[in-house]
C-alpha cells in the first residue's frame, strides 16, 4: 500500500453527491425521530405562515380597501391576522431551531463516538499509512461540518422545497399567467446556478485535501518540535508549511471567485422576472383586467419569498457536495475492516505458562515483500529469547506478530499450543506487557500513568511496583510525590525517567510473557545497572523476548536469535555464538 503523506492530496473516488452516504448519516435520525418530527412541524408551520401575509395583502388592496367603510370591520380582521402571523414569523424559527440544535448534537456526537471507537479497533497498518493529522481533521473538522448540516441545512432543505410548492399553489389560485411568467425565470436562473455549483463542488473537494495535507504537517511539527529545533529545521519548515498553505488558499480562492457569481446572475434574472411581472400586468390591463394592484403587490412578495428558497436550496446543494467529501472520508474510516479481532468462537487464555511457538511464518507489511519467511521458533516457558541483528530485519516483527498487532500471512504463531487469532485479544494482551522503544507518557499523575494497564490496582499496589523498578526516583523529586501531574507526552520527563514509569506500568501488570524492545535505550548505564537487577527479579520464571542494541544487555539470555535474511541466521548462548564466530562475533567486535 503507498504510504499517505502530508504532500499528498487524498483522492476522491468519487465527484458525485453520494446518496448512499447520507442514507446511512440519515438512518441516524431514527433514535430521535419524535424531536425531528417536532422540528419539522415547528418549520413547516413557519413556512406556511410566511405565505399567508401576500394572499392577505393582496385582499386588502383588491377588495377591502375599494369596499370603504362598509369592508372597514374585515379590514381591521386582516390587519390583526397580519400582527399575528408577523408575530409567528418570529418566534417559530426560534424554537425550531433550537430543536434542530439539540438534534444535530445528538447525532453528531454518535457518529464522533461511532468513529472513536473504531479508531480503537483498527490495526496498526491503518495508523502506518496516514499521517496522524489526516486521521485528526476527519475525527475534527469534518464531523464539524456535519454538525453544521444537520443543525442548519437538512429541515431547510426539505422545508425548502415544500415553501416552493405551497408558494406555487398559492400563485396558481391567484393568477396562473404570472405563475409562468415567475417560472420563466426561476428556470434558467436555477440552471445557471447549478452550473456554477457543480464547478465549485469539484474546488471543494480539492481544498479538503489541500486542508488535509497542511494539517498532517502542523500535527506532524508539532509532534516532532524538538527534533525540528536541534536540527535547524524551522526555516525549512516554514516554506514547507507557505507552500501548502497557498495551495490552500489559491484552491480557496478559486471557490471564492466563482461563489460571487451567484449574487449577480441571481439579481439579473430576478429582476428581470419583476420586469416581465410588471409587463404581463400592463398587457392584461390593456386587455380589460380588473383588480391588479393588489395582485401585481402579492406576486412581488411572491417573487422574494420564491427566491429566497430558491438561492438556499443552491446553497444546500453546495453544502450538500462537501459533506458528501467529508462523509466519503468518514465512512472510510468506519468501514475500514478490522482485521485484527476476536473471532466468533476466540476463547480467553488462561493459567499462562509462557509457551510460545512460531510455526513456519510468513509475514510482510506490504503485498509482495515480505519480512519473514517460513520463520520457526519454539520458546520453552520462562525462556529468556535476545533478537539482534540489522536494522529492517525482523526483530520488532517477530514481537509484533506475538501480541497480534499484525497477523500472520501464513502459518501461525502459538502461546500455550492456542494460536493467538484462536483467543480473545484482551486475555492475550493481559498475559503480554510490551516496553517500547519510545514509552508513550499521558497527561495525569504518575500514579495514573503506572496504574495505566491496571486500572484496578490499588495505590499501595502502584507504588510498591515503582520502587521495584525504581521509579520511586522519578516521584521523588517532584513535590507531590506520586500524584504530581505530568505534561501532555511526559513534558519535563527525561527520557529515562518515561521508560521507568513504563518499566512500572508492566511490573505491575505482572504479565506471564515480558517484551522488551529497546526498551534500556534511553536510560543511562548506571539506571540500567540498577534496572538489570531488578529485571533478573522480575523476569524470573516468566518468557522474556529482548531486542537491544546494546548487546551487554542481552549476555544473560538463555539463546540469541540473530534475525536476518527474513529468518534465524544464527542462534545460541552469548558463548556459543561468539565461538562461532559469524555474524553475532562480527556485531560484536562493531560494537
Amino acid at each position: 500500500m503507498q504510504r499517505n503523506t502530508y504532500y499528498m492530496d487524498e483522492v476522491i473516488a468519487n465527484e458525485k453527491v453520494d446518496v448512499k452516504y447520507f442514507k446511512r448519516l440519515l438512518s441516524r435520525i431514527v433514535p430521535y425521530k419524535k424531536l425531528f418530527l417536532l422540528a419539522f412541524l415547528l418549520l413547516a408551520c413557519s413556512s406556511l405562515v410566511a405565505l399567508l401575509p401576500p394572499f392577505l395583502i393582496r385582499s386588502i388592496v383588491n377588495e377591502v380597501i375599494p369596499a370603504g367603510e362598509e369592508a372597514k370591520g374585515r379590514l381591521i380582521l386582516y390587519i390583526a391576522a397580519l400582527g399575528v402571523l408577523g408575530v409567528m414569523t418570529s418566534v417559530l424559527p426560534y424554537f425550531h431551531q433550537r430543536i434542530m440544535g439539540t438534534l444535530g448534537h445528538k447525532i453528531i456526537a454518535d457518529v464522533r463516538r461511532e468513529i472513536f471507537l473504531k479508531l480503537q479497533e483498527l490495526p496498526f497498518e491503518y495508523y502506518d499509512n496516514r499521517p496522524a493529522g489526516k486521521i485528526s481533521i476527519r475525527v475534527t473538522d469534518y464531523i464539524n461540518e456535519l454538525a453544521d448540516f444537520f443543525t442548519d441545512y437538512l429541515l431547510n432543505l426539505i422545508v425548502n422545497i415544500l415553501k416552493i410548492v405551497a408558494a406555487t399553489v398559492f400563485m396558481l389560485c391567484i393568477s396562473p399567467v404570472l405563475t409562468a411568467v415567475i417560472y420563466a425565470a426561476a428556470v434558467p436562473l436555477t440552471v445557471c446556478v447549478y452550473f456554477i455549483k457543480r464547478a465549485v463542488r469539484r474546488l471543494f473537494r480539492k481544498h479538503r485535501a489541500k486542508n488535509s495535507n497542511r494539517n498532517a504537517f502542523i500535527v506532524e511539527s508539532i509532534m516532532g518540535e524538538k527534533v525540528i529545533k536541534s536540527n535547524n529545521r524551522s526555516a525549512y519548515n516554514r516554506t514547507i508549511y507557505k507552500d501548502l498553505q497557498e495551495d490552500s488558499a489559491a484552491t480557496w480562492m478559486q471557490i471564492v471567485r466563482r461563489n460571487e457569481l451567484n449574487a449577480p446572475v441571481s439579481e439579473l434574472f430576478w429582476n428581470m422576472g419583476i420586469l416581465a411581472i410588471y409587463a404581463v400586468t400592463l398587457a392584461l390591463i390593456s386587455g380589460g383586467a380588473t383588480a391588479m394592484a393588489g395582485t401585481v403587490i402579492a406576486f412581488t412578495l411572491y417573487t422574494s419569498i420564491c427566491a429566497e428558497p430558491l438561492l438556499q436550496f443552491t446553497a444546500i446543494l453546495q453544502q450538500l457536495s462537501q459533506v458528501s467529501a467529508n462523509l466519503e472520508r468518514i465512512y472510510e474510516t468506519v468501514d475500514t475492516p478490522v482485521t485484527i479481532r476476536d473471532s466468533a468462537d476466540a476463547v480467553t487464555l488462561t493459567g499462562v505458562v509462557g509457551k510460545v511457538d512460531f510455526n513456519d511464518v510468513t509475514f510482510g507489511y506490504e503485498a509482495g515483500i515480505t519480512v519473514l519467511e517460513h520463520f520457526d521458533l519454539h520458546v520453552s516457558p520462562g525462556e529468556k529469547i535476545a533478537l539482534v541483528g540489522p536494522t529492517g530485519a525482523g526483530k520488532t516483527t517477530v514481537i509484533s506478530l506475538l501480541t497480534r498487532f499484525y497477523d500472520v500471512n501464513e502459518g501461525s504463531v502459538m502461546v500455550d499450543g492456542h494460536d493467538v487469532r484462536s483467543v480473545t485479544l484482551h486475555s492475550l494482551r493481559k498475559e503480554i506487557g510490551v516496553l517500547m522503544q519510545e514509552p508513550f507518557i499521558f497527561k495525569g499523575s504518575i500514579l495514573e500513568n503506572i496504574r495505566y494497564g491496571t486500572p484496578e490496582a490499588t495505590d499501595e499496589e502502584c507504588i510498591a511496583a515503582a520502587k521495584a523498578i525504581y521509579c520511586d526516583r522519578v516521584a521523588a523529586r517532584f513535590p507531590d510525590g506520586y500524584n504530581a501531574v505530568l505534561g501532555e507526552r511526559g513534558e519535563g520527563l527525561s527520557a529515562g525517567e518515561k521508560q521507568l514509569i513504563s518499566f512500572a506500568r508492566i511490573v505491575l501488570k505482572n504479565p506471564r510473557i515480558v517484551i522488551l524492545d529497546e526498551a534500556t535505550s534511553a536510560i543511562d548505564s548506571e539506571t540500567e545497572l540498577l534496572i538489570q537487577a531488578a529485571l533478573d527479579r522480575i523476569l524470573a520464571g516468566k518468557t522474556s523476548f529482548i531486542v537491544a542494541h546494546r548487546l551487554s544487555t542481552i549476555r544473560k539470555a538463555d539463546r540469541i536469535l540473530f534475525i536476518a535474511d527474513k529468518g534465524i541466521a544464527e542462534q545460541g548462548s552469548h558463548e556459543e555464538l561468539m565461538a562461532k564466530k559469524g555474524r553475532y562475533y562480527a556485531l560484536n567486535q562493531r560494537n
